[in-house]
């Protein structure tokens, strides 16, 4: 009876020091997520929206948002240009890096043979550990003038005479414009979406591509109707990284942009974008409402970033929730 009593109050004992752990890992975590959570307020009530008060109330965001000018020496400053480019840039980006990012994923984790995919991984893992300066010198020395010597050359020549498309690739190619500038997003970016679509594809059960092989389903028909839709959530967590990186993206743009605060007519033109126009100018704002713009710049940033981020999201919820019925 004593034994018996004696691993009875033992069990009890680490039964009460497990509830004590379990309560403190429990509000550790709980401060952390509410500290997380609070960073959204401060960062945009307490730091962007204070700071950019004397610029809102000088131009009025709406018309901030649609003035194209910006000169510092007039004290004139709108944030069209930048927002449109910065918009182009990150749309175009997305474009090439998403389907080229899903068909890396696939490749990986269901047409590579073993040998291949822990190369074709690491690969893919050492290019999103490069720095994006590394990127944006790249892109400048060897990247441009490839693009401004023969690809957009060619283009040029060969797309230029097409109706409503061929203003696209007029100008003169530079190769310091939009078309290099997007390339170079989108190869930053590329390893960030496939690391994650492949860490999803690699979650799905094998008991369901095997049931679906077994009910005579093609390899593509797989992919396409088990694969793809199991792992909508995790495709989306790619476009998401993604889009974010490429907004916020200032050191490689800054290097083939051109810095040039003018609206985009063309993919050989140059252009600057909210980060560029961050990066170079902060120190040089010499005057409150100077600084004032800047900050509402990186305040329309975060907004963008929000709503774009916060569309894909819900729509790529809404497509999952289709394919799963």
């Amino acid at each position: 009876m004593q034994i018996v009593s004696s691993v009875k109050d033992r069990a009890n004992s680490i039964k009460i020091r497990a509830g004590r752990v379990d309560k403190f890992v429990k509000i550790s975590l709980g401060i952390w997520a509410l500290f997380v959570g609070l960073l959204f307020p401060l960062i945009v009530i307490f730091i962007l929206f204070k700071e950019s008060k004397l610029a809102i109330d000088t131009f009025g965001l709406l018309r901030f948002l649609l003035n194209p000018n910006w000169d510092p020496v007039a004290g004139d400053f709108g944030g069209l240009t930048m927002v449109v480019g910065t918009l182009t840039s990150t749309f175009l980006a997305m474009l090439i890096a998403a389907p080229v990012s899903l068909g890396i994923a696939i490749f990986i984790t269901e047409l590579s043979p073993k040998w291949l995919k822990p190369i074709i991984s690491t690969a893919v893992e050492l290019l999103a550990a490069i720095p994006s300066i590394i990127y944006g010198m790249w892109g400048f020395l060897v990247l441009a003038p490839v693009m401004g010597d023969k690809v957009e050359p060619w283009l040029q020549d060969k797309l230029s005479h097409l109706p409503i498309i061929g203003q696209l690739f007029s100008g003169i190619p530079t190769g310091v414009d939009v078309l290099t500038t997007s390339l170079v997003l989108s190869i930053m970016i590329i390893p960030f979406m496939a690391s994650v679509v492949r860490d999803s594809f690699n979650m799905v059960p094998s008991i369901m591509k095997e049931s679906a092989y077994g009910l005579g389903a093609t390899q593509w028909e797989v992919i396409r109707h088990v694969v793809i839709p199991y792992t909508a959530s995790g495709i989306a967590g790619g476009l998401i990284l993604a889009t974010g990186r490429a907004l916020g993206e200032t050191m490689a743009v800054t290097f083939v942009a051109g810095n040039n605060p003018q609206i985009p007519k063309s993919l050989f033109d140059s252009f600057t974008t909210i980060t560029v126009a961050l990066a170079n100018q902060f120190t040089e704002a010499d005057t409150g409402l100077y600084l004032s713009s800047l900050y509402l710049l990186a305040f329309i940033l975060f907004l963008i970033s929000f709503i774009l981020l916060a569309v894909a999201k819900y729509m790529i919820l809404r497509l999952e929730k289709r394919w799963k019925t």
